[in-house]
């Protein structure tokens, strides 16, 4: 296994007093109260987007069988569906996604009771999904695309011949890529009516706040420490870390 180091020495800090760093963090706290105020706009926005009415039925791949996307929302009003790379064929998922699905598990029981449920949507088989979930340990819901355009339809699955057009959609922008599947999040919203409407995708760093490791790192001195150029490359599956206690 590779050994991991930081990326770069610690930043050499200026050493203060106790007055002199509060007031330094004193104007520091400013400036977060206003990021803020700025992040509570922008999730109003975020909320006040239109919606799209979802008019092709998905049937998914579950655990206990086939499953509806209506199904999914176990009977709550909202679902999120957090887009895992792992294609058809694959020994293994992603270990970027993998990551961030380490901090999946402890936020159902609280989704549900803001009427949220959520899944993990890959287009890998069931067959080839479960082995991977179970060495991982995760409990969350994962279901397969493998019989539908799921994926496809929210730009996160590129068939050979999109790849080889060079412009490929994803992020909303075209641009060149050689890989058939990337990471994203997605939202639905479930009406009485039984109606469903896409209402959000994110992808990229639009992923960001769904992983608590970076917000926790994002509070200390070296924050995430990461290779500007590569900045995941010390990432591991969670059971290939030589150092896997944090004690």
């Amino acid at each position: 296994m590779t050994k991991l180091t930081p990326t770069k020495a610690p930043k050499k800090h200026k050493i203060v007093s106790q007055k002199a760093w509060l007031a330094a963090r004193k104007a520091l706290l400013l400036k977060e109260k206003k990021f803020t105020r700025l992040r509570d706009q922008l999730n109003r926005q975020r909320r006040s987007l239109p919606w799209v009415k979802v008019d092709k039925e998905y049937v998914f791949e579950g655990p206990d069988g086939k499953e509806t996307l209506a199904e999914l929302f176990c009977g709550k009003s909202q679902l999120i569906v957090y887009h895992f790379m792992f294609g058809p064929g694959w020994k293994e998922g992603c270990a970027h996604c993998s990551f961030w699905a380490d901090h999946f598990d402890s936020v159902g029981v609280h989704l549900g009771q803001r009427d949220t449920s959520m899944a993990v949507i890959s287009r890998a088989p069931r067959n080839e999904i479960e082995p991977f979930k179970q060495r991982m340990g995760w409990r969350f819901k994962w279901v397969s695309s493998s019989g539908n355009d799921f994926n496809f339809d929210y730009s996160v699955s590129f068939t050979p011949e999109q790849i080889r057009t060079g412009a490929i959609f994803y992020n909303y922008a075209r641009m060149k890529m050689d890989l058939s599947e990337r990471e994203g999040v997605s939202a639905f919203y479930r009406d009485k009516t039984g109606d469903i409407f896409h209402t959000y995708s994110a992808y990229a760093r639009g992923i960001d706040l769904l992983n608590t490791t970076y917000n926790f790192l994002d509070l200390t001195a070296r924050g995430r420490d990461e290779n500007p150029d590569h900045p995941q490359d010390w990432v591991r599956y969670r059971d290939k870390y030589n150092n896997a206690d944090p004690c």
